[in-house]
């Protein structure tokens, strides 16, 4: 079992993406995507920059892998099992905005890239990850990120990149103490940060804005093993 945490700048629903009973990461992140696998966990640990003020000690989600498809099979499973993760910016269900299967492989040599929250410059990045990450065992807190206990505080990753080596001597730690903990599985437990920003601009503004942050990002994620998983 491995352990990857990262900071997550950028809550806004889609990377993760908590909603319809899987939590998902399907864009951003291509370095953990890459080479996480079933029964590995995912943490996405908050930002000092966070719109509701600094959280860097708290977590915001966190997932234990239970099936890892790639991008085209997750295409496939979404048009059969899950069309809410179908982006659908027009729609009035802020879930359905900031829908995770934004790469549609039915008919094209290359994936087109749908109507999301990400452009044509994210694609390298999005589609470098290879595979779609899925939790059926999931916590996501989002605004109401919860402080982690002062022995995890090893687990902070406070730059770009993430770790996961060095996280091996706290994992039975952090299991026990997630699971012992009584929040409810498998359902947003707060909203994303930046719901509200997203919700306050025009469709236009908020993908450009989006797609700019996750792009800066996803540049040090780019290759499978990075210094900073070591550190």
């Amino acid at each position: 079992m491995n352990l990857y945490s990262y900071c997550l700048r950028f809550d806004n629903g889609a990377a993760p993406n908590p909603y319809w009973g899987i939590c998902t990461l399907a864009i951003c992140k291509p370095g953990i995507r890459r080479i996480a696998r079933v029964g590995d966990w995912v943490v996405g640990l908050g930002s000092k920059d966070s719109p509701i003020g600094d959280i860097s000690t708290r977590m915001v989600y966190a997932m234990k892998v239970t099936r890892v498809l790639s991008m085209k099979d997750y295409d496939e499973f979404c048009r059969r099992s899950r069309t809410e993760k179908l982006p659908d910016l027009a729609n009035p269900d802020f879930r359905r905005k900031v829908g995770d299967c934004i790469y549609d492989f039915d008919k094209a040599y290359q994936p087109s890239l749908r109507q999301s929250i990400h452009s044509q410059e994210n694609r390298e990045t999005d589609l470098a990850g290879k595979n779609v990450l899925l939790s059926e065992d999931f916590y996501y807190f989002g605004e109401k990120a919860v402080e982690l206990p002062e022995a995890l505080f090893p687990l902070i990753h406070s730059t770009q990149g993430y770790k996961s080596l060095a996280n091996a001597p706290y994992i039975d730690n952090f299991v026990q103490w997630v699971e012992d903990e009584a929040w409810k599985k498998n359902e947003p437990l707060g909203e994303p940060q930046r719901k509200r920003g997203i919700l306050s601009r025009a469709e236009e503004e908020y993908r450009t804005s989006c797609s700019k942050q996750d792009r800066k990002e996803d540049e040090w994620d780019r290759v499978a093993i990075m210094p900073s998983s070591l550190s």
